[in-house]
């Protein structure tokens, strides 16, 4: 049996990802936010409009007291007189210090999108695509001072898509992490559930991924870039150079072709469809973008753009 009580939780988060979780939390009759801790608006988009992370937008609706300090470490003093039961954290964008993840009655636990130990940091989400991964996860962690290299307290899995972006797994795992946080909080509660510790010598380190990240090698094989542009979709996407123009490679065919006959880099035309030669065979593309335009199938490319065919990309 839980306490009669609510469990008074703190919440940290700011982007789309830590929204399922936050709504889960909210509609638990077993937890009271009683605070949700974001980071400030932003101006997005080519006409800079100020925007309000998705976080504020949920507790503004759900008429949720936030707060957006600077620094974590500003609502320290804060967040003790709250004296909280957890800190739940999704996604948030700062290193929270010991003190504060030392705060609550049972500790602070983080919705990490990957399965650890094996992918820390920033850009988990893209990370298994890029390598060929079948599986990733989520994993609830209870943070300690390091970055996601907390004990574990649980674990799920799910399969990779074939033709799966980015995009659409961040959302998966978003929801994901929404169904599994309140179970695996109540469990830890209850004594159902116990910490593991991470082997401090497995794991790699994930960086935050920049806009050069995206520019594609064509000495790489074909299947390496496709799961290139399906894991940098949409952010910060594949793209090459032709003749001082950018080219974004917005979808590919997840089946590559056996072809080495050309340049690497040269596009031409396979069973009339806009293919390009890979260091080892070739990818068949779907959809791509010039800088400035819409994106557009390869047929509608080609339509515009004559002299693209016979074209290396750089």
């Amino acid at each position: 049996m839980l306490k009669k009580d609510k469990f008074k939780t703190v919440f940290i988060g700011t982007p789309d990802f830590a929204c399922p979780t936050l709504k889960a939390l909210i509609a638990d009759e077993n937890f009271d936010i009683v605070l949700i801790v974001t980071q400030g608006d932003k101006k997005i988009g080519r006409k800079q409009v100020v925007t309000a992370p998705p976080i504020k937008v949920i507790a503004q609706k759900n008429n949720i007291r936030f707060i957006q300090p600077g620094r974590i470490k500003e609502a320290k003093e804060e967040l003790e007189k709250l004296e909280p039961d957890f800190i739940v954290v999704a996604a948030y964008g700062q290193i929270i210090s010991g003190d504060v993840l030392d705060i609550p009655k049972y500790g602070s636990f983080n919705v990490h999108a990957s399965l650890l130990p094996k992918y820390r940091g920033a850009a988990v989400i893209p990370a298994p695509i890029l390598n060929g991964d079948k599986e990733t996860g989520v994993t609830i962690i209870k943070m300690d001072t390091g970055i996601d290299t907390g004990p574990i307290l649980y674990q799920e899995k799910i399969d990779i898509k074939e033709y799966e972006t980015a995009e659409e797994l961040h959302d998966r795992l978003a929801d994901l992490g929404a169904k599994i946080l309140p179970l695996a909080l109540k469990g830890y509660v209850q004594k159902e559930l116990k910490l593991i510790e991470q082997d401090a010598r497995e794991g790699n380190y994930i960086k935050m991924l920049k806009k050069e990240d995206g520019k594609i090698d064509w000495n790489k094989s074909a299947k390496e870039i496709e799961r290139m542009v399906r894991a940098l979709n949409p952010w910060p996407g594949a793209y090459s150079r032709v003749k001082e123009s950018i080219i974004k490679i917005v979808k590919a065919e997840n089946e590559t072709i056996k072809i080495n006959d050309y340049k690497i880099g040269e596009v031409f035309l396979h069973d009339n469809k806009l293919a390009i030669q890979c260091g080892q065979d070739a990818i068949v593309i779907n959809k791509l973008q010039l800088e400035g335009k819409k994106p557009m199938s390869g047929e509608e490319f080609l339509r515009g753009q004559n002299d693209f065919l016979g074209s290396v990309l750089e």
